[in-house]
Protein backbone atom coordinates (compact mmCIF):
# COMPACT_ATOMS: atom_id res chain seq x y z
CA UNK A 1 0.00 0.00 0.00
CA UNK A 2 1.16 3.58 -0.73
CA UNK A 3 1.49 6.44 1.41
CA UNK A 4 -1.29 8.04 -0.08
CA UNK A 5 -3.26 5.32 -0.44
CA UNK A 6 -2.86 4.64 3.41
CA UNK A 7 -4.01 8.36 3.88
CA UNK A 8 -6.86 8.52 1.85
CA UNK A 9 -8.53 5.29 3.95
CA UNK A 10 -7.39 6.29 7.01
CA UNK A 11 -8.85 9.78 6.34
CA UNK A 12 -12.38 7.90 4.88
CA UNK A 13 -12.57 5.86 7.90
CA UNK A 14 -12.12 9.11 10.55
CA UNK A 15 -14.47 10.84 8.66
CA UNK A 16 -17.33 8.34 8.86
CA UNK A 17 -16.37 7.58 11.99
CA UNK A 18 -16.69 11.55 13.71
CA UNK A 19 -19.29 12.01 10.98
CA UNK A 20 -21.54 9.93 13.63
CA UNK A 21 -20.10 11.74 16.37
CA UNK A 22 -21.03 14.92 14.91
CA UNK A 23 -24.92 13.46 15.12
CA UNK A 24 -24.35 12.27 18.02
CA UNK A 25 -22.77 14.63 20.23
CA UNK A 26 -24.48 18.02 19.69
CA UNK A 27 -28.03 16.30 19.62
CA UNK A 28 -28.36 12.97 21.69
CA UNK A 29 -29.42 15.65 24.65
CA UNK A 30 -32.14 16.58 22.06
CA UNK A 31 -33.72 13.00 21.94
CA UNK A 32 -33.00 12.14 25.68
CA UNK A 33 -35.59 14.91 26.36
CA UNK A 34 -37.46 13.76 24.03
CA UNK A 35 -38.07 10.64 26.08
CA UNK A 36 -39.03 13.05 28.37
CA UNK A 37 -36.00 13.10 30.72
CA UNK A 38 -34.79 15.81 32.92
CA UNK A 39 -32.15 17.65 33.37
CA UNK A 40 -30.37 15.53 35.85
CA UNK A 41 -31.42 12.09 34.48
CA UNK A 42 -29.83 13.46 30.85
CA UNK A 43 -26.56 13.83 32.85
CA UNK A 44 -26.88 10.17 34.44
CA UNK A 45 -27.90 8.97 30.91
CA UNK A 46 -24.45 10.78 29.78
CA UNK A 47 -22.61 9.66 32.31
CA UNK A 48 -23.54 5.83 31.36
CA UNK A 49 -21.84 6.10 27.78
CA UNK A 50 -18.58 7.62 29.50
CA UNK A 51 -18.48 4.72 32.15
CA UNK A 52 -18.99 1.94 29.55
CA UNK A 53 -15.58 2.66 28.43
CA UNK A 54 -14.36 1.58 31.54
CA UNK A 55 -15.59 -1.91 31.45
CA UNK A 56 -15.18 -2.53 27.42
CA UNK A 57 -12.56 -0.26 26.78
CA UNK A 58 -9.49 -2.08 28.49
CA UNK A 59 -10.50 -5.33 28.09
CA UNK A 60 -10.42 -4.76 24.35
CA UNK A 61 -6.88 -3.12 24.20
CA UNK A 62 -5.80 -6.48 26.24
CA UNK A 63 -7.23 -8.42 23.42
CA UNK A 64 -5.72 -6.59 20.48
CA UNK A 65 -2.44 -5.98 21.92
CA UNK A 66 -1.91 -9.86 22.40
CA UNK A 67 -3.30 -10.24 19.05
CA UNK A 68 -1.39 -7.59 17.26
CA UNK A 69 -3.64 -7.00 14.70
CA UNK A 70 -6.31 -3.68 14.63
CA UNK A 71 -7.80 -3.58 11.47
CA UNK A 72 -10.10 -7.20 12.26
CA UNK A 73 -11.34 -5.60 15.75
CA UNK A 74 -12.35 -2.46 14.86
CA UNK A 75 -14.92 -3.57 12.01
CA UNK A 76 -16.71 -6.18 14.48
CA UNK A 77 -16.44 -3.27 16.97
CA UNK A 78 -18.92 -0.63 15.13
CA UNK A 79 -20.47 -3.25 13.20
CA UNK A 80 -21.66 -4.39 16.69
CA UNK A 81 -22.38 -0.82 18.05
CA UNK A 82 -24.37 0.39 14.96
CA UNK A 83 -26.60 -2.76 15.59
CA UNK A 84 -26.90 -2.05 19.55
CA UNK A 85 -28.13 1.84 18.51
CA UNK A 86 -30.99 0.68 17.00
CA UNK A 87 -32.19 -0.69 20.17
CA UNK A 88 -32.72 2.93 21.04
CA UNK A 89 -35.61 2.84 19.20
CA UNK A 90 -37.58 0.35 21.33
CA UNK A 91 -36.75 1.55 24.87
CA UNK A 92 -38.47 4.31 27.30
CA UNK A 93 -37.13 5.61 30.73
CA UNK A 94 -33.55 6.40 32.05
CA UNK A 95 -33.16 2.59 33.26
CA UNK A 96 -33.24 1.26 29.60
CA UNK A 97 -31.69 4.25 27.99
CA UNK A 98 -28.91 3.71 30.73
CA UNK A 99 -29.04 -0.31 29.75
CA UNK A 100 -28.62 0.46 25.94
CA UNK A 101 -26.32 3.33 26.70
CA UNK A 102 -23.78 1.25 28.27
CA UNK A 103 -23.60 -1.35 25.42
CA UNK A 104 -24.08 0.62 22.10
CA UNK A 105 -21.16 3.35 23.84
CA UNK A 106 -19.18 0.79 25.36
CA UNK A 107 -18.50 -0.88 21.79
CA UNK A 108 -18.23 2.13 19.77
CA UNK A 109 -15.73 3.98 22.51
CA UNK A 110 -13.73 0.89 22.23
CA UNK A 111 -13.01 1.03 18.47
CA UNK A 112 -12.05 4.53 18.73
CA UNK A 113 -8.12 4.05 20.71
CA UNK A 114 -7.58 0.81 18.56
CA UNK A 115 -8.09 3.30 15.30
CA UNK A 116 -5.84 5.71 16.71
CA UNK A 117 -3.14 3.59 17.34
CA UNK A 118 -2.97 2.04 13.59
CA UNK A 119 -3.48 5.96 12.48
CA UNK A 120 -0.42 6.32 14.56
CA UNK A 121 1.03 3.17 13.40
CA UNK A 122 0.75 4.18 9.79
CA UNK A 123 1.91 7.39 10.32
CA UNK A 124 5.42 6.20 11.37
CA UNK A 125 4.97 3.72 8.55
CA UNK A 126 4.55 5.79 5.42
CA UNK A 127 6.05 9.28 7.45
CA UNK A 128 2.39 10.59 7.17
CA UNK A 129 1.40 13.94 8.90
CA UNK A 130 -1.75 12.69 11.67
CA UNK A 131 -2.74 16.02 11.84
CA UNK A 132 -3.77 16.10 8.49
CA UNK A 133 -5.14 13.09 8.20
CA UNK A 134 -7.47 13.55 11.35
CA UNK A 135 -8.73 16.83 10.06
CA UNK A 136 -10.96 15.06 8.07
CA UNK A 137 -12.99 13.45 10.80
CA UNK A 138 -13.37 16.83 11.83
CA UNK A 139 -14.35 18.34 9.16
CA UNK A 140 -16.78 15.46 9.00
CA UNK A 141 -18.18 16.50 11.95
CA UNK A 142 -18.76 19.74 10.53
CA UNK A 143 -21.18 18.77 7.81
CA UNK A 144 -22.93 16.39 9.94
CA UNK A 145 -23.70 18.90 12.73
CA UNK A 146 -24.68 21.38 9.97
CA UNK A 147 -27.04 19.20 8.49
CA UNK A 148 -28.70 18.04 11.30
CA UNK A 149 -29.33 21.01 12.90
CA UNK A 150 -30.93 21.82 9.97
CA UNK A 151 -33.15 18.60 9.53
CA UNK A 152 -34.28 18.84 12.78
CA UNK A 153 -36.15 21.55 12.27
CA UNK A 154 -38.38 19.16 10.14
CA UNK A 155 -37.44 15.59 11.46
CA UNK A 156 -38.47 14.05 14.27
CA UNK A 157 -35.70 13.18 17.15
CA UNK A 158 -36.64 9.20 16.36
CA UNK A 159 -34.87 10.09 13.41
CA UNK A 160 -31.33 10.59 15.33
CA UNK A 161 -31.40 7.00 16.09
CA UNK A 162 -31.21 5.17 12.42
CA UNK A 163 -28.67 8.23 11.25
CA UNK A 164 -25.81 7.38 14.18
CA UNK A 165 -26.48 3.74 13.61
CA UNK A 166 -26.40 4.10 9.80
CA UNK A 167 -23.25 6.15 9.69
CA UNK A 168 -21.87 3.85 12.37
CA UNK A 169 -22.26 1.06 9.96
CA UNK A 170 -20.76 3.03 7.15
CA UNK A 171 -17.89 3.36 9.89
CA UNK A 172 -17.17 -0.24 10.16
CA UNK A 173 -17.25 -0.81 6.61
CA UNK A 174 -14.86 1.40 5.84
CA UNK A 175 -12.14 -0.46 8.06
CA UNK A 176 -11.50 -3.07 5.35
CA UNK A 177 -9.94 -1.03 3.41
CA UNK A 178 -7.40 0.10 6.27
CA UNK A 179 -4.18 -1.12 6.03
CA UNK A 180 -3.50 -4.64 8.12
CA UNK A 181 -0.03 -3.33 10.36
CA UNK A 182 0.69 -5.36 13.34
CA UNK A 183 2.25 -4.55 16.50
CA UNK A 184 4.39 -7.48 18.00
CA UNK A 185 1.53 -9.85 20.01
CA UNK A 186 1.79 -12.83 22.28
CA UNK A 187 4.40 -13.56 24.00
CA UNK A 188 6.43 -10.74 22.54
CA UNK A 189 3.88 -7.93 23.80
CA UNK A 190 5.13 -6.61 27.70
CA UNK A 191 2.63 -8.44 30.10
CA UNK A 192 1.68 -5.89 32.47
CA UNK A 193 0.73 -2.19 32.50
CA UNK A 194 2.31 -2.20 36.01
CA UNK A 195 5.56 -0.16 34.97
CA UNK A 196 3.47 2.12 33.11
CA UNK A 197 1.56 2.63 35.99
CA UNK A 198 4.38 3.25 38.23
CA UNK A 199 5.39 6.39 36.23
CA UNK A 200 4.70 9.79 37.52
CA UNK A 201 4.96 11.23 34.04
CA UNK A 202 2.20 8.85 32.98
CA UNK A 203 0.20 8.94 36.00
CA UNK A 204 0.27 13.21 35.44
CA UNK A 205 -0.70 12.12 31.90
CA UNK A 206 -3.84 11.01 32.79
CA UNK A 207 -4.52 13.74 35.61
CA UNK A 208 -4.24 16.53 32.73
CA UNK A 209 -6.28 14.73 30.05
CA UNK A 210 -9.28 13.79 32.80
CA UNK A 211 -9.42 17.12 33.97
CA UNK A 212 -9.70 18.56 30.85
CA UNK A 213 -12.51 15.97 29.58
CA UNK A 214 -14.26 16.74 32.53
CA UNK A 215 -14.16 20.11 32.09
CA UNK A 216 -16.24 19.72 28.50
CA UNK A 217 -18.89 17.53 30.44
CA UNK A 218 -22.00 20.58 30.91
CA UNK A 219 -20.78 21.60 27.18
CA UNK A 220 -21.57 17.99 25.92
CA UNK A 221 -24.33 17.29 27.91
CA UNK A 222 -26.16 20.89 28.13
CA UNK A 223 -25.23 23.49 25.51
CA UNK A 224 -27.35 22.70 22.86
CA UNK A 225 -30.38 22.93 25.54
CA UNK A 226 -28.83 25.79 26.97
CA UNK A 227 -28.34 27.58 24.10
CA UNK A 228 -31.85 26.84 22.75
CA UNK A 229 -33.64 27.87 25.82
CA UNK A 230 -31.63 31.68 24.96
CA UNK A 231 -33.39 31.62 22.20
CA UNK A 232 -31.26 30.13 19.66
CA UNK A 233 -32.36 28.19 16.68
CA UNK A 234 -30.89 24.62 15.90
CA UNK A 235 -29.44 26.05 12.49
CA UNK A 236 -27.26 28.47 14.35
CA UNK A 237 -26.50 25.72 17.21
CA UNK A 238 -25.42 23.74 14.86
CA UNK A 239 -23.33 26.44 13.15
CA UNK A 240 -21.64 27.22 16.66
CA UNK A 241 -20.54 23.93 17.31
CA UNK A 242 -19.27 23.55 13.74
CA UNK A 243 -17.40 26.40 13.81
CA UNK A 244 -15.38 25.29 16.72
CA UNK A 245 -14.20 22.24 14.74
CA UNK A 246 -13.32 24.66 12.06
CA UNK A 247 -10.70 26.46 14.05
CA UNK A 248 -9.79 22.58 15.40
CA UNK A 249 -9.31 22.03 11.30
CA UNK A 250 -7.04 24.79 11.06
CA UNK A 251 -4.66 23.96 14.38
CA UNK A 252 -4.68 19.97 12.42
CA UNK A 253 -3.70 21.48 9.01
CA UNK A 254 -1.05 23.16 10.96
CA UNK A 255 0.11 20.85 13.93
CA UNK A 256 2.74 19.44 12.31
CA UNK A 257 5.29 22.93 13.12
CA UNK A 258 2.96 23.25 16.70
CA UNK A 259 3.60 20.00 17.68
CA UNK A 260 7.50 20.29 17.30
CA UNK A 261 7.18 24.08 18.41
CA UNK A 262 5.37 22.99 21.61
CA UNK A 263 5.62 19.26 22.59
CA UNK A 264 2.96 16.96 23.92
CA UNK A 265 3.12 18.79 27.22
CA UNK A 266 2.97 22.72 25.94
CA UNK A 267 0.21 21.67 23.93
CA UNK A 268 -1.57 19.89 26.99
CA UNK A 269 -0.97 23.14 28.92
CA UNK A 270 -2.28 25.80 26.02
CA UNK A 271 -5.58 23.44 26.07
CA UNK A 272 -5.78 24.07 29.86
CA UNK A 273 -5.77 28.00 29.54
CA UNK A 274 -8.02 28.08 26.40
CA UNK A 275 -10.58 26.21 28.67
CA UNK A 276 -10.08 28.73 31.19
CA UNK A 277 -11.09 31.68 28.97
CA UNK A 278 -13.60 29.65 26.72
CA UNK A 279 -15.85 28.16 29.97
CA UNK A 280 -15.69 31.45 31.64
CA UNK A 281 -17.18 32.92 28.37
CA UNK A 282 -20.08 30.96 27.73
CA UNK A 283 -20.74 31.01 31.35
CA UNK A 284 -20.81 34.73 31.13
CA UNK A 285 -23.19 35.36 28.56
CA UNK A 286 -25.53 33.88 25.25
CA UNK A 287 -24.59 37.06 23.55
CA UNK A 288 -23.98 35.40 20.19
CA UNK A 289 -21.34 37.03 18.92
CA UNK A 290 -19.51 36.53 22.50
CA UNK A 291 -20.07 32.68 21.92
CA UNK A 292 -18.97 32.53 17.92
CA UNK A 293 -15.45 34.30 19.67
CA UNK A 294 -15.34 31.88 22.28
CA UNK A 295 -16.31 28.69 20.40
CA UNK A 296 -12.74 28.98 17.93
CA UNK A 297 -11.21 27.97 21.43
CA UNK A 298 -11.97 24.55 20.70
CA UNK A 299 -8.97 24.53 18.58
CA UNK A 300 -7.20 24.37 22.31
CA UNK A 301 -9.78 22.68 24.32
CA UNK A 302 -10.07 19.69 22.05
CA UNK A 303 -7.50 20.16 19.28
CA UNK A 304 -4.42 20.77 21.30
CA UNK A 305 -5.51 17.90 23.98
CA UNK A 306 -5.58 15.38 21.81
CA UNK A 307 -2.52 16.22 19.66
CA UNK A 308 -0.70 16.20 22.97
CA UNK A 309 -2.27 12.88 24.07
CA UNK A 310 -1.24 11.17 20.68
CA UNK A 311 2.09 12.46 20.70
CA UNK A 312 2.61 11.70 24.46
CA UNK A 313 1.48 7.85 23.65
CA UNK A 314 3.67 7.80 20.73
CA UNK A 315 6.60 8.80 22.24
CA UNK A 316 5.89 7.51 25.83
CA UNK A 317 5.12 3.99 25.37
CA UNK A 318 6.16 0.89 23.46
CA UNK A 319 4.81 -0.74 20.82
CA UNK A 320 3.73 -3.58 22.76
CA UNK A 321 1.72 -1.76 25.05
CA UNK A 322 -0.16 0.59 22.41
CA UNK A 323 -3.50 -0.03 22.53
CA UNK A 324 -3.21 -1.07 26.31
CA UNK A 325 -2.37 2.59 26.84
CA UNK A 326 -4.59 4.07 24.38
CA UNK A 327 -7.90 2.03 26.24
CA UNK A 328 -6.64 2.86 29.65
CA UNK A 329 -6.30 6.61 28.49
CA UNK A 330 -9.65 5.94 26.71
CA UNK A 331 -10.97 4.01 30.00
CA UNK A 332 -9.90 6.67 32.89
CA UNK A 333 -9.73 9.44 31.26
CA UNK A 334 -12.12 10.11 28.72
CA UNK A 335 -14.84 7.64 30.14
CA UNK A 336 -14.59 7.01 34.30
CA UNK A 337 -13.74 10.49 35.15
CA UNK A 338 -16.80 12.35 32.62
CA UNK A 339 -18.60 9.47 33.38
CA UNK A 340 -18.77 11.02 36.99
CA UNK A 341 -19.21 14.01 36.47
CA UNK A 342 -21.60 14.11 34.12
CA UNK A 343 -24.18 13.71 36.75
CA UNK A 344 -22.75 16.05 38.75
CA UNK A 345 -23.05 18.45 36.29
CA UNK A 346 -26.46 17.63 35.17
CA UNK A 347 -26.74 18.31 38.85
CA UNK A 348 -25.18 22.03 38.53
CA UNK A 349 -27.02 22.74 35.21
CA UNK A 350 -29.81 21.99 36.69
CA UNK A 351 -29.23 24.61 39.87
CA UNK A 352 -27.22 27.06 38.29
CA UNK A 353 -28.56 27.61 34.64
CA UNK A 354 -25.26 28.53 32.37
CA UNK A 355 -23.19 29.84 35.19
CA UNK A 356 -22.08 26.17 35.72
CA UNK A 357 -19.97 26.35 33.13
CA UNK A 358 -17.35 28.67 36.03
CA UNK A 359 -17.17 25.19 37.49
CA UNK A 360 -15.19 24.03 34.08
CA UNK A 361 -13.39 26.98 33.75
CA UNK A 362 -11.64 25.63 37.30
CA UNK A 363 -11.41 22.15 35.58
CA UNK A 364 -9.78 23.41 32.98
CA UNK A 365 -6.88 25.41 35.37
CA UNK A 366 -6.42 22.42 36.73
CA UNK A 367 -5.46 20.39 33.42
CA UNK A 368 -3.22 23.66 32.53
CA UNK A 369 -1.07 23.26 36.22
CA UNK A 370 -1.00 19.31 35.30
CA UNK A 371 0.21 20.01 31.23
CA UNK A 372 2.82 22.63 33.04
CA UNK A 373 3.74 19.77 35.86
CA UNK A 374 4.33 16.76 32.83
CA UNK A 375 6.57 19.57 31.13
CA UNK A 376 8.75 20.29 34.20
CA UNK A 377 8.74 16.50 34.77
CA UNK A 378 8.99 14.00 31.64
CA UNK A 379 12.14 14.59 29.28
CA UNK A 380 10.20 13.56 25.92
CA UNK A 381 11.34 9.45 25.81
CA UNK A 382 9.71 6.36 26.72
CA UNK A 383 8.54 5.84 30.40
CA UNK A 384 9.12 2.22 30.64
Amino acid sequence: MTASRAAFRLALYYALLFAAVGIQLPFWPVWLASRGLSPAEIGLATAAGYLARLGVTPVVGLVVDRRGDRRRPMIALLAAAAAGWCLFAAVHGLGPIIAVSLLAAGLWSAAMPVGDSLAMMAAAEWRLDYGRVRLWGSAAFIAAATVIGQALVRLPPGALVWLIAGTLAAAAWSCRGLPDLRAPAGRDAPASLGPLLASRAFRLFILCLACNQASHTVYYAFATLHWRAAGLGDGTIGLLWSEGVVAEIILFAVSGPLVRRLGPAGLLLAAGLGGVIRWSVLGATTWLPALVLAQLLHAATFGCAHLGAMQFLTRAVPPGLAVRAQSLYAALALGAVPGLTSPLAGRLYQAMGGTAFFAMAVASLAAAACGWMLGRRWQGGPVV
